[in-house]
């Protein structure tokens, strides 16, 4: 059987694929649903399998659908692969980047960024934030060039090198009780009400890991999704946070924010420039990596 595909073909069944909603293909392609709905159809003639199956409201990939998904974006990685190639036979500095980072690293990201892209200038980045799962997620699909986390992760053959200290701090309403004190026992937290990112954020994981080897149990009493959120209600005297330094500097110096004096914090670790082992990184991708492990402390250092 000779299979005449498009690559406009994939893209759109690709995303379609990730979606699983022709709608929001259709917005994230800027096509209309009908277009989308089209390029499926006629995919699925060429091939002769359907690539989809509804079940009252929602739709599925099936096993033809499930087994497309997989080749399609490995030709999209080759692809991308390919024009990275090209970018590096133009000369250094020139080609892609596309850079994943957890919401927490975006604090200082930009800063370094903009240092980065002012040196090489014809270097473009695509820059994706997210929580700490989701950058997981980004580089098991090989979807991402690189990623700055907090703990580099177990589950995925990576490599990662560390290029700045990452103190996480506990914070209060200044003027909650123990603002005051400077000398507070770790034990004393357990009476205290936390304020906590969500489960799969790198912040909440360190945060139950101290807990956990001080046999503690911490009372979260709400769940947030963001850190601006927690600084938010830590200010309004809902509870404490454990949050990194690098989020609260602005907090901290305009004194809406109270840093505790709590053993075992600093709670030290690390940021971590990761990619996958057997990846071959573009000449971006080289460029930014030892961008970070030769200057990320200095320039951040000089804010």
């Amino acid at each position: 059987m000779m299979l005449h595909l498009t690559l406009r073909q994939l893209k759109v069944f690709e995303v379609a694929a990730t979606e699983l909603n022709f709608t929001l293909a259709a917005k994230q392609l800027f096509l209309s649903q009908p277009a989308v709905s089209m390029q499926i159809k006629q995919l699925e003639e060429n091939i002769g399998l359907p690539l989809f199956e509804q079940m009252g409201k929602k739709i599925f990939l099936t096993e033809a659908g499930r087994e497309l998904f997989h080749y399609s974006r490995n030709i999209t990685q080759q692809l991308a692969e390919m024009e990275e190639l090209f970018d590096e036979m133009k000369g250094p500095g020139q080609g892609k980047l596309t850079l994943s980072v957890v919401n927490t690293a975006n604090y200082f990201t930009p800063q370094l960024l903009a240092r980065f892209c002012q040196r090489y200038p014809g270097i473009n980045v695509n820059l994706q934030v997210a929580n700490r799962d989701a950058v997981l997620n980004q580089l098991a699909d090989n979807c991402t060039d690189l990623a700055i986390m907090g703990q580099p992760p177990d589950s995925i053959d990576v490599s990662a090198e560390s290029f700045l200290d990452n103190p996480l701090v506990v914070i209060a309403a200044p003027d909650h009780p123990l603002a005051a004190k400077k000398h507070i026992k770790f034990s004393r937290l357990a009476t205290e009400n936390f304020l906590s990112r969500e489960p799969g954020s790198g912040t909440r994981g360190a945060m139950e890991r101290i807990f956990a080897e001080h046999n503690i149990q911490p009372h979260i009493s709400m769940e947030m999704e963001t850190n601006e959120a927690i600084k938010q209600a830590v200010q309004a005297g809902m509870g404490l946070g454990i949050l990194s330094l690098h989020s609260i500097e602005l907090e901290l110096e305009t004194s809406r924010l109270a840093l505790l004096n709590v053993e075992h914090f600093p709670l030290l670790r690390q940021w971590f420039i990761v990619h996958r082992s057997n990846k071959r990184l573009s000449g971006a991708a080289v460029s930014f990596k030892d961008f970070l492990l030769k200057e990320a402390k200095s320039i951040t250092a000089s804010r």
